[in-house]
């Protein structure tokens, strides 16, 4: 796709104005240290900004520096990463932390290929984070910029496909201004999140406007085309509440896979616990399934001592583990009535 210099202009110059003028004030965007940006770009993935934002706060008064979170536990990490989501990010993050104190005197490389390098840096938080923290000429395609591009240009492909996506990193590439690059996609990030919105688009708002193919065309509510989404899978899963004085029985996750080495409620299983009646029952949702968690009243067959895979807790000890938002809701929900 060619792009013609009106519209190049209007990126160049409209764009960038209007995100000196408009742009939120975030703490990540105060500073040009590479840690605070990665540890922000990190974070922002399938995550909102007013989400993230006492997560960053928090994270940084803990590990204010790269070899602070390298020297971390696991557990101290997956703690102040509870209910953020997508935990494998953490840990990615934790282990990419490493790896740059081991390997690179704690300092992340510059390039994107260098930064594609660490665990859980992918083509995107490659760009923005040289981009952004060392003002390297190197393009970026999130879910916003697709959307923003979708519209201005009328790309009526399925946007998630791999061949339009391609074209859609090359068109970023082709925009790309030679100087102040970070703050270029930075531009087109916000356009995206305040105005080229998923539904109810300001396009009264949009400095681009004026080159907006699907402006001109009435195609705005109906781009992009994300291709069909995916069923809703609905799950239900049986936990169960032990307790022994005011202790209850908590069981530690593999080491690997989903929420690896959290610590939740026990799986309802039959050969280890006798179950009764049900507590309370948790609903949630991770990617496309709808969990239905019931929690049983139970009482474990055999004897159980605490390991490294099973841990009596109080109320008190429950606070300091890193637990799923579902499983902690629920052991609230039930402690709260009694």
């Amino acid at each position: 796709m060619r792009v013609n210099t009106g519209v190049q202009r209007a990126f160049h110059r409209d764009l960038v104005r209007w995100y000196r003028r408009c742009h939120r004030k975030l703490p990540w965007r105060t500073t040009r240290d590479p840690y605070r940006i990665w540890v922000s770009e990190i974070m922002l993935q399938q995550t909102r900004v007013e989400t993230v934002r006492p997560y960053y706060a928090r994270w940084l008064r803990a590990f204010p520096t790269v070899q602070a979170l390298a020297r971390a536990t696991d557990d101290r990490v997956l703690k102040l990463w509870e209910g953020l989501g997508y935990y494998s990010r953490a840990r990615n993050l934790h282990r990419a932390a490493e790896t740059v104190v081991r390997e690179h005197r704690g300092k992340l490389p510059r390039t994107p290929d260098g930064l594609r390098g660490l665990p859980g840096i992918g083509r995107y938080t490659a760009g923005a984070i040289a981009s952004i923290a060392f003002d390297q000429r190197t393009p970026l395609v999130d879910g916003n910029v697709a959307r923003v591009f979708a519209r201005i240009f009328a790309i009526r492909a399925d946007v998630r496909s791999p061949r339009t996506m391609e074209s859609l990193w090359r068109l970023a590439e082709d925009l790309l201004p030679d100087s102040n690059p970070g703050e270029f996609n930075q531009a087109l990030m916000e356009l995206g999140a305040l105005v080229c919105t998923p539904a109810n688009p300001r396009c009264e708002a949009c400095p681009m406007r004026r080159v907006c193919r699907a402006h001109a065309l009435g195609l705005v509510e109906l781009l992009p085309n994300r291709g069909n989404k995916p069923r809703a899978i609905r799950v239900v899963a049986n936990a169960v509440l032990v307790k022994r004085g005011s202790k209850i029985l908590l069981q530690r996750r593999p080491q690997r896979g989903l929420l690896a080495n959290f610590w939740e409620l026990p799986v309802a299983d039959e050969q280890q616990f006798r179950t009764g009646r049900q507590l309370c029952e948790v609903r949630h949702t991770i990617t496309h399934h709808r969990i239905a968690m019931r929690v049983l009243e139970s009482v474990p067959r055999v004897p159980v001592r605490s390991n490294d895979r099973w841990r009596w807790v109080t109320r008190r000890q429950l606070r300091a583990l890193a637990l799923p938002s579902a499983h902690r809701r629920a052991i609230e929900r039930i402690l709260s009535a009694k």
